[in-house]
């Protein structure tokens, strides 16, 4: 029932309003009521609309008086005639009345507030359309990821350390990618001879993304990054004492033009954030260090080194692990696309690249706005896709890749040196000029921030040794994250992603502890003796990274 509809039967239990008799208007009758004729009340005085209007105008504004008198003698007799227990009546109704529209103005409210808030928070990241946009793999915007630890600083404890390592925000597909959509739309538009319902409006779609770089939702997605890594950590990091050189934040970067803008993004939102703390101290934030990207450079920010991994048998198995995939949930969905495209005949790597274009097309929205592409599909299918994208991910160059996990143990030996205050220890990806120049690797600072790719990110998590499922990811039937230890592309790896690695120092504990949160969500650590809370003592910790220590398989990426 709407609110018309309630006030209009409230209104019946008003004296005179219902049950009680109707107080009764007398109306003009139909020969001495105004003419359609009769002149508008917002056209303005002397104006002439026909012949005698003025005195039939006359005429009316007197009927109209006695009317008034009349309506005002009733509702006089009608307050003499009316006893004490219709008063009370009509008290008891007003004030119903006034309680239903106090309710529904506030529910009004609440729904225009609701809509007016934007899609992406520095809180919590994208939480539009949650039911599809958290389920599109690597794609996906940044968003918090639920927690089955308390991600919270736990009671009695302080940050004494953080590592942030972020993925660039949302771009444009890469230019492979984005030359595969437009000719995919070509061929829709060369081939259908109709659209289906819901359909229609691919008929006049126009291609019109980009290649590689943020786009202005991405941009927005690393200033959000910046200024909520500044609200997390703000009672930490503007007590860092500065003159003792440990206060400032470093920021690295690999090179590539989205991830130096990123980092570039990422610190001008920590910068606002600092200069709206009136008691912070923190001078401004900047990218300290680019390092170029390309085969042959040494470089724990992107993986170009190892050619057995770029180029050998394992090369294609993420590839491989999706095509299994694909041809359990793809064929369903390429059916029903060509029953309304039709005269289309799609392969099963362009239905694939149809549900592509639904992220795509929405981060290149400033807002996020929702874009048609994801309306083609159903939440179920969403959900595959996102296994599809995961496959691709775990088997690619993360666990499910014997040679993944070495991806990122250049990474981890510099994290290492960082938690305990020790020279770089590693003779894989890392660059041992940068390394061991005080200037372009610092040691002894209290933050540091790194800025890198989705893949490069996957194999450094591998090489910390998480998210190592036995026997595998199921390469047919899906598995939900919560199944498989919170891994999920979307969960690991989307755009803008951010990994925390926190020191904390305890009342209850002598040693430092170690914890790391993965896009909110707090990752309990292996290889050590965790506390429940997901975290281990720095020493144990560090002893349990003795893969990444000893250098993993990289002997076998030059075989």
């Amino acid at each position: 029932m709407g609110f018309a509809e309630i006030t209009a039967q409230l209104r019946s239990y008003l004296p005179g309003g219902g049950g009680g008799g109707p107080v009764v208007y007398t109306a003009l009758p139909p020969s001495e009521a105004p003419s359609s004729s009769s002149q508008p009340d917002d056209e303005p005085e002397g104006s002439s609309q026909g012949h005698g209007q003025g005195q039939g105008r006359g005429r009316w504004l007197s009927r109209r008086r006695l009317l008034r008198q009349q309506q005002q003698r009733q509702r006089a007799n009608w307050r003499n005639n009316t006893g004490t227990g219709n008063v009370t009546a009509l008290k008891f109704s007003a004030a119903a009345i006034m309680l239903v529209v106090v309710v529904y103005l506030f529910t009004v409210f609440v729904r225009s507030a609701h809509a007016r808030q934007k899609c992406d928070t520095p809180s919590r990241g994208y939480q539009c359309h949650t039911a599809t946009s958290h389920s599109w793999g690597q794609y996906s915007p940044f968003f918090s990821v639920p927690s089955s630890l308390p991600s919270d600083l736990p009671a009695g404890c302080e940050v004494s350390f953080v590592q942030v390592l972020s993925r660039h925000g949302a771009r444009d597909p890469t230019l492979h990618k984005s030359q595969a959509y437009n000719a995919t739309i070509a061929k829709i538009h060369q081939q259908a001879t109709g659209y289906g319902v819901g359909y229609e409006w691919l008929e006049g779609y126009q291609y019109t993304l980009g290649a590689d770089q943020l786009t202005g939702f991405g941009e927005q997605e690393m200033v959000n990054s910046g200024l909520g890594f500044y609200r997390r950590y703000h009672s930490f990091i503007r007590d860092l004492d500065l003159k003792s050189g440990e206060g400032a934040v470093f920021v690295r970067s690999a090179g590539q033009q989205r991830v130096v803008e990123s980092a570039k993004l990422w610190a001008e939102g920590f910068n606002q954030a600092s200069k709206h703390d009136k008691t912070a101290v923190v001078p401004g934030v900047r990218v300290d260090v680019v390092i170029p990207e390309g085969r042959g450079v040494n470089n724990t920010l992107s993986h170009d080194l190892c050619t057995s991994f770029e180029e050998g048998e394992y090369a294609g198995l993420g590839g491989d692990a999706q095509n299994t995939f694909a041809a359990v949930f793809v064929p369903p969905i390429l059916e029903r696309l060509q029953q309304n495209l039709k005269g289309v005949n799609l392969s099963m790597e362009e239905t694939v690249y149809m549900m592509d274009m639904c992220p795509y097309d929405t981060v290149a929205s400033s807002k996020g706005k929702l874009s048609d592409f994801c309306r083609l599909f159903t939440v179920e299918e969403w959900e595959s896709y996102d296994y599809y994208q995961t496959l691709g991910k775990w088997y690619g160059y993360g666990p499910g890749n014997p040679l993944g996990a070495t991806q990122g143990v250049g990474w981890v030996n510099e994290l290492v040196a960082r938690l305990t205050n020790q020279p770089v220890n590693d003779s894989t990806s890392t660059n041992r000029t940068l390394d061991t120049d005080e200037e372009t690797f610092p040691l002894g600072k209290k933050v540091y921030a790194d800025f890198s790719h989705d893949n490069d990110m996957t194999g450094i998590l591998a090489a910390l040794g998480l998210y190592e499922i036995k026997g595998g990811l199921s390469k047919i039937t899906r598995q939900e994250a919560e199944e498989v230890g919170g891994y999920a592309a979307a969960w690991t790896v989307p755009f803008a992603a951010r990994i925390y690695v926190e020191k904390q120092t305890c009342k209850d504990q002598r040693e430092e502890m170690v914890r790391i949160v993965v896009n909110d969500r707090v990752v309990p650590l292996t290889g050590c003796e965790n506390d429940g809370l997901g975290r281990c003592k720095l020493g144990e910790f560090v002893e349990g990274l003795g893969f990444a220590r000893q250098g993993g398989d990289w002997e076998k990426c030059f075989v």
